[in-house]
């Protein structure tokens, strides 16, 4: 019997859902959670001078805005690729970052990004950071669990890349043991049947103090969800079509559907969140006119460079976006794209939510100056329409 198969038919597992008092709950109440896509890292689509940096000081000033506008989720990616991978000259690792970020914040949700594979991580190295990130920030912080999809990142930690589905089993039988030490009161021992790790008499204290830190997944493959529908509480997922609006509300609904459909199978709810960047200017002309300066700008593609995928990838959430018949975007770095003035923004936003999404995770072209448009144009419309308590 596969582990996969196995974990069917055990317990559903605590999370920061199962308790109504938790910052998850309280942000899941929310019509429309709003999050933030930090780039802790150079990404150059376009050489439009902006105000963007990879920068902690910069990113955090933005949490702390966020955090103070009532924002409920600031995430950001990370990447393992060699030099030359990288638009620019830096990126910092999630991980530690949105933890370290968590100090400054009083009621934001704080998602660091993990490859849990790479290294590979000890079970107990994860629960006790973990714990700790959930204890600094009050249960304000989560893991984005990424198996890894690139050969060259594995490679880099010494190893060929793992068959996709066996990622995702080797990544339950984690996810299974830390849950244990996030909850068992006594010492705990296992040997990792898939994974290169054991534990002897593990123990983990201070617990964390919903059950477990919040755990997302980003993910589109059906081995990919269901490990979600069982572990996580939120989805991260991308449209199905393309990045166009249109595709997105066209092929989203019964993407979600399904989603939760194998949550509900397994005793759990899940919700799901994408991000969209958005181009918006008051006017439609002045939202043209900088869509048009951005796309002018853009450099020559190179194999490597953002957006052009020319590392070789196993991912499946993405396949479907190169089928011609969809929209397939601009290519503005975003996994979908809201493009229009304020109310144009919001209008699509709300086409989001009747499609089921339970959240979005915002980036911008230049990052601080368009958030700054959205917090004073769009933000009040969003509650006015009802997307917002």
């Amino acid at each position: 019997m596969s582990l996969a198969l196995q974990q069917d038919a055990g317990p559903v597992l605590r999370g920061p859902l199962d308790f109504p008092d938790s910052p998850l709950s309280r942000s899941a109440r929310q019509p429309l959670m709003l999050g933030l896509f930090l780039n802790l890292q150079d990404i150059r689509f376009s050489n439009l001078p902006t105000s963007s940096t990879w920068t902690y000081d910069y990113n955090a000033a933005i949490v702390q805005k966020a955090d103070a506008l009532g924002f409920d989720i600031a995430f950001s990616r990370t990447q393992w690729l060699p030099k030359g991978g990288y638009d620019g000259d830096a990126s910092l690792d999630s991980f530690v970052a949105l933890g370290a970020m968590a100090a400054t914040t009083k009621n934001i949700l704080h998602i660091s990004t993990l490859h849990v594979l790479y290294g590979p991580w000890h079970p107990l190295h994860i629960a006790k950071i973990g714990a700790t990130f959930d204890h600094i920030s009050k249960g304000r912080w989560g893991i984005n669990i990424v198996t890894g999809h690139r050969a060259v990142e594995h490679e880099m930690f010494g190893w060929n890349r793992i068959d996709h589905d066996r990622r995702y089993d080797m990544t339950a039988e984690l996810f299974d043991t830390l849950h244990r030490l996030w909850t068992d009161t006594e010492n705990y021992s296992y040997e990792g049947r898939l994974n290169p790790w054991k534990i002897s008499n593990g123990y983990i204290t201070p617990k964390p103090l919903y059950g477990r830190p919040i755990l997302v997944t980003a993910t589109g493959s059906p081995a990919g969800i269901d490990f979600a529908a069982r572990h996580s509480d939120l989805l991260f997922i991308t449209s199905p079509g393309g990045a166009h609006i249109d595709s997105a509300l066209e092929t989203l609904p019964a993407h979600i559907a399904d989603i939760k459909a194998r949550a509900r199978a397994r005793g759990r709810e899940v919700k799901t969140i994408i991000n969209p960047i958005v181009v918006s200017r008051d006017t439609e002309a002045e939202t043209k006119a900088y869509l048009d300066a951005i796309i002018a700008n853009r450099p020559p593609p190179s194999p490597t460079s953002f957006g052009h995928r020319g590392y070789d990838s196993d991912a499946v959430a993405w396949l479907g976006r190169n089928d011609p018949s969809y929209k397939q975007g601009l290519n503005l770095g975003g996994n979908i794209e809201i493009i229009g003035t304020p109310e144009q923004v919001v209008e699509q936003l709300i086409g989001l939510k009747k499609a089921g999404i339970d959240g979005v995770q915002f980036n911008f072209y230049d990052f601080a100056r368009d958030f700054d448009h959205f917090a004073e144009t769009t933000l009040p419309l969003l509650k006015s329409a009802g997307l917002r308590l």
